[in-house]
Parts: structure tokens; C-alpha cells; sequence
């Protein structure tokens, strides 16, 4: 099926259900006498996602309950609280449903047009993106908004087995957003995680006679179980795509825009001559 629901944003809000979930966890975890990083070893997760999970900034993927309970204490308490996060409004249900696959993804391939993904972004890029929005975001929910992307992120440093592929128009760079020095960063950030052993950066060139990605950006994933979803967002709302047939088709014009672009060494060699043009 393809499942579209009206969202508001690219992040994960936080929620009551959440705060609470992640309360439970701190307790059970404190009783059980564990530094965050001796349970996130014990259940396969770095001290900082764990932190994000206590302190209600991440959802727990769905095998999160089950694989914690016996290191709490079986006590079932975990696995009752988060039977009550699906039911919550406060997440998004259409973030919420691709946070969930993203946390657990071996396979992760994003193509944008509009502007570099949030788990590319420099918190100076990302502040210029919450600084410009309409309705205007205040101080509290610019905050807010870099906290949660910047948890995201951590996805690219707690998943070396994840495969992470993007392909970026080139004039996403060229724009210069937020100015001559965010670019700057901002590429010089995105080389550094070019360099990275599982991801992979390829540049669209800007003249380009043919591509396949014109009806816009998209994500892919494949989940452990080797299933694939795909994601497409607009301006006001985001599409979960889970239907076998929609989602071949997407992977399809993304092996086709893969062979579009440049090289990942070419496309390192075109950001690094941008670079030297500020």
C-alpha cells in the first residue's frame, strides 16, 4: 500500500508518551545499576541514543521493549509503556513510522533537489533553514529542532554496517545558504563524511541533458529483514510508500540517477573545486 499522511516537519517531536517512555527506561535502567553505556552495550545501542531514548528526543525502534526487558529486570513495565506511543499524537505518524524502519535500516539511499538532507546538515545550515521558515519557529522551537536533527545524525556514526548512499544536485551548494562561510562548513562537512567507508556522496551535475529524479526527492531503505520502503516529502506532508511495485519503481530511477551523476571521486574532486571558489 502507499501510505500518505499530512506532516509538519522533517523531525521527530517530542511527546508526553515519549517523555514518559524514556522515564521508565532512566528508572529501570538506574535500578539496575547501569551507566547508559553498559546498557547500551548490553542491547546493541551508543550511550547517546540511549540518552536521546531517556530524555524522550527518540522513538524506540520496535524490537527496542523486547530486547531490553531481560536486562531490566523482566518486570513487563517496558513493554506496556511502549504500547502506548503508537496511540500518541505527538509524533507525526508519518515520521514516526519511517523513524522507526531508518533506526534499524541496512540500506539507506536519499536523493534531494530542494535542499542538503538533514543528515548532511551543519548546525549553522540547519539553524539558517529554522531561522527561515513560515510561520516563523521561536528560540525554544529552534532548539528544539537542532536538538532532534543532530540526534538523527548520529545514525551515520552509530551504524558502520548501514550502507548510506545520496545523491545531491550540485546547485545545492552553489546557492550558498546562509552565506559564503555556512557553504564553506557546510561542504567541508560533507567531505569528511564522503570520506567515510559506508557512505557514499554523488554529485548531479546542474547541466545534465538527461535524469531521472525529476518528479523530486526520495529516500529509500532496506530493513534488516531485507524488505524496502520508500519516503517522499512535499511541502506540507510526507508519503510512507511500503507497496512492493511504487517502491520499485523508485529504486529503478535511483539506480538510473546513480548512473546519472558523478562518480563519488568525481563528485569529491567538484565539491572541493566549489570549496576553493568561496
Amino acid at each position: 500500500m502507499v501510505d500518505g499522511v499530512v506532516g509538519t516537519g522533517g523531525e521527530p517531536e517530542s511527546s508526553d508518551s515519549l517523555r514518559t517512555f524514556g522515564a521508565v527506561v532512566q528508572a529501570l535502567r538506574e535500578h539496575a545499576g547501569l551507566s547508559r553505556e553498559e546498557f547500551g552495550d548490553l542491547v546493541g545501542l551508543s550511550k547517546h541514543t540511549v540518552a536521546s531514548l531517556e530524555l524522550g528526543r527518540r522513538m524506540p525502534d520496535p524490537t527496542f521493549p523486547d530486547r531490553s526487558e531481560p536486562v531490566l529486570g523482566n518486570t513487563g513495565a517496558l513493554v506496556k509503556a511502549a504500547q502506548h506511543l503508537a496511540r500518541q499524537p505527538g509524533l507525526a505518524a508519518w515520521f514516526r513510522r519511517w523513524a522507526q524502519l531508518e533506526a534499524t535500516a541496512i540500506t539507506l539511499y536519499t536523493y534531494e533537489c530542494r535542499l542538503v538532507p538533514g543528515l548532511l546538515q551543519t548546525e549553522a545550515y540547519a539553524r539558517t533553514l529554522f531561522t527561515n521558515q513560515l510561520p516563523p519557529l521561536d528560540d525554544e522551537q529552534i532548539e528544539a529542532q537542532w536538538v532532534a536533527r543532530a540526534e538523527r545524525q548520529q545514525l551515520l556514526r552509530d551504524r558502520p554496517n548501514t550502507a548510506f548512499a545520496f545523491v545531491l544536485e550540485e546547485h545545492l551548494f552553489r546557492r550558498r545558504t546562509g552565506g559564503t562561510d555556512v557553504t564553506r562548513e557546510l561542504i567541508d562537512h560533507v567531505l569528511d563524511i564522503a570520506d567515510v567507508r559506508n557512505v557514499e556522496v554523488q554529485i548531479m551535475p546542474t547541466v545534465r541533458e538527461t535524469h531521472s529524479g525529476l518528479d523530486g526527492p526520495m529516500q529509500l531503505l532496506e530493513t534488516p529483514e531485507n524488505k524496502w520502503f520508500a519516503y517522499c516529502e512535499g511541502q506540507r506532508g510526507g508519503l510512507l510508500i511500503s507497496d512492493p511495485k511504487e517502491v520499485s519503481v523508485l529504486q529503478r530511477r535511483y539506480a538510473s540517477m546513480r548512473s546519472q551523476a558523478l562518480t563519488p571521486e568525481d563528485s569529491v574532486s567538484l565539491l572541493q573545486r566549489m570549496r576553493g571558489e568561496l
